[in-house]
């Protein structure tokens, strides 16, 4: 039960993490590498504080991990850029899906033989995804996006991959957090943003930074070890969901009769996925 509570509340952080992201963009309030750089930034500061904190002691550098902090350089950049230009439904779909097949691809290249119940479940789940974030028009896609979009769910793959072999959470994505700040900024400084910066949006990058990315991916790591790397992105699936009723409460986004259907089809899949495989292992015993 209580890492199903920690699960939970790392894919709310993720949820939150879109939301911040999408009404900062959407309203224009902060470019997306100022969002990227602060949000980076304010995550250093908070995880670094409560390694000091905890430690007792001034952190100590640790040895890069350049997978992870490719990774997560990756992702933060990628998710910022593309959201410019997107459709947000779709590109959730892109990134979730993205990351679904990525995580799955790395856990069966590393040793991991999901059961058949769990491949119907991720392929049920994708199934509801594609359902809640189909377009409702066939407009043009922008293929900038798309791909800034792909890049992002890639990097989020690796980055969580790389995660199912740390010991030591908080001073884990502290690091990480920490070597690829001089890459988001470099991002900036080659391609800085043309829209002005408020004070609103700082704020919202903050949030994002220091609260449902450096304390929600320190949590992400700490319970990826125990789920492992497919149930984690069957896991991930449910953020498309959560974002979707946090959005209908905090952004007045409608919730109509396809999403509730997908969302249940989302659900369906993730519980058929992980209780369905472990209900499985029991009969076996």
């Amino acid at each position: 039960m209580k890492l199903f509570l920690l699960t939970a509340l790392t894919m709310v952080s993720f949820a939150a993490n879109s939301l911040l992201n999408r009404a900062a963009l959407a309203e224009g309030v902060i470019g997306p590498a100022n969002f990227a750089s602060i949000r980076v930034a304010s995550g250093v500061f908070m995880l670094l504080f409560l390694l000091a904190l905890r430690d007792h002691h001034i952190p100590r550098p640790a040895s890069p991990s350049w997978g992870a902090i490719a990774g997560l350089s990756a992702y933060m950049l990628g998710f910022s850029y593309a959201y410019v230009s997107l459709d947000a439904g779709l590109g959730a779909l892109i990134l979730f899906g993205g990351v679904q097949i990525t995580m799955f691809a790395g856990g069966v290249i590393g040793g991991d033989k999901p059961p058949v119940v769990r491949w119907a479940g991720m392929f049920l789940s994708m199934g509801g995804l594609a359902l809640l974030f189909w377009p409702s028009d066939y407009g043009a896609i922008h293929l900038g996006a798309y791909l800034l979009m792909t890049i992002a769910a890639l990097g989020w793959g690796i980055y969580s991959l790389m995660g199912r072999t740390v010991t030591d959470p908080l001073h884990a994505t502290a690091w990480n957090f920490t070597y690829s700040l001089p890459i988001v900024v470099a991002a900036l400084l080659l391609n800085p943003d043309t829209q002005s910066t408020t004070q609103y949006g700082v704020m919202l990058a903050i949030i994002s930074g220091a609260v449902t990315s450096g304390l929600g991916y320190a949590l992400w790591y700490s319970v990826l070890p125990r789920l492992g790397a497919t149930v984690g992105a069957l896991s991930q699936l449910s953020v498309a969901v959560i974002a979707l009723v946090l959005g209908a409460f905090l952004l007045n986004e409608e919730i109509t009769s396809k999403g509730i259907v997908a969302s249940a089809l989302v659900l369906g899949g993730i519980g058929i996925g992980i209780l369905g495989a472990g209900l499985k292992k029991k009969r076996q015993r």
